[in-house]
């Protein structure tokens, strides 16, 4: 078995916990939009799980409406299943910093499964994810329904900003493919001619955060920018492409402090956190990103020529 297929193991798994959202959403007679946000779970199980077997254009359509429903505010949260405050309070009590135990086993799972095998990165964290949801549910004696219930409960909480960074990460493929970098690099030379050292280190430093605020995924601004920019105005003056490349991507990142499109950073947090202010994580964040944003400008523009 190869690495895709491995893979498409973990794709299903993730769409069958979206089926689940799906039928509790179907379930919720409180949600006043309860058909759509069941349906928009259930077309998202059903990508994940089998979109592989599916025509590309059943996909885009089936993304589309996806896009309806949202655009006609027929996907809400609703009820969750509440949990039981006692319950959980003697479990924590109980298990005392065993509770992290999970935590530390996928993160060392994953780890190694990356560095030591020839599976990768990505079948690493899946797979040190199901061993720690296995070693969870021992240590906490949780049951089956429990564990349904809190899998469901936690993509409805998070809502449509959980599949968010996958529908950017394929827009920032649609912009290198159509050449978007190619049309900014002309647009900006036309107005700020090439040459001066600390004028290309600033536009391609502030056009990394623009876009990736934009595009919510810095790796996404990075193909468009760099090819765009960072090349013709900084890599060809005589910038060192390592030192250009590693601070430009930083200098994405503080982008993604300031944006909403970032959702798995940004909206994630509010959702799980119940945070009365959508915007609460960002406005803590943005003065630090600032500032973040100058010293990557002024490394760039010491540390490359």
């Amino acid at each position: 078995m190869n690495v895709n297929n491995i893979l498409e193991i973990f794709y299903v798994l993730i769409g069958l916990i979206m089926v689940f959202a799906s039928i509790e959403s179907f379930r919720d007679k409180d949600n006043s939009a309860r058909i759509g946000t069941g349906l928009f779970w259930l077309i998202m199980g059903i990508i994940f799980a089998v979109g592989k077997y599916l025509p590309n254009l059943v996909i885009g359509l089936l993304i589309v409406f996806v896009g309806v429903l949202s655009l006609l505010k027929q996907i809400k949260v609703g009820k969750l299943k509440e949990v039981n405050k006692e319950i959980a309070e003697k479990s924590a009590k109980r298990l005392g910093a065993w509770l992290f135990f999970p935590s530390v086993v996928l993160a060392i799972f994953s780890i190694l499964i990356s560095q030591f095998t020839k599976l990768g990165g990505q079948v690493g964290i899946g797979i040190a994810s199901v061993i720690a949801l296995i070693i969870a549910m021992i240590i906490s004696k949780t049951d089956a329904k429990t564990t349904y219930h809190d899998s469901e409960r936690m993509v409805r909480s998070v809502g449509t900003a959980g599949v968010l960074p996958q529908l950017l990460a394929t827009l920032g493929v649609i912009f290198t493919a159509s050449g978007v970098g190619d049309v900014t690099s002309k647009a900006i030379s036309g107005v700020f001619p090439a040459g001066n050292h600390l004028l290309g280190v600033v536009l391609y430093c502030v056009a990394m955060v623009i876009f990736t605020m934009v595009m919510g995924n810095a790796f996404a601004a990075f193909a468009v920018i760099t090819a765009g920019i960072g090349i013709p105005f900084v890599v060809a003056q005589g910038g060192n492409p390592a030192v250009v490349a590693a601070l430009g991507m930083t200098s994405g990142y503080c982008g993604t402090l300031m944006t909403p499109m970032a959702a798995n950073f940004n909206s994630l947090p509010v959702a799980l956190l119940e945070m009365k202010d959508n915007l609460g994580v960002i406005k803590q964040q943005y003065p630090i990103a600032l500032t973040l944003l100058v010293v990557q400008i002024i490394l760039m523009y010491f540390l490359a020529f």
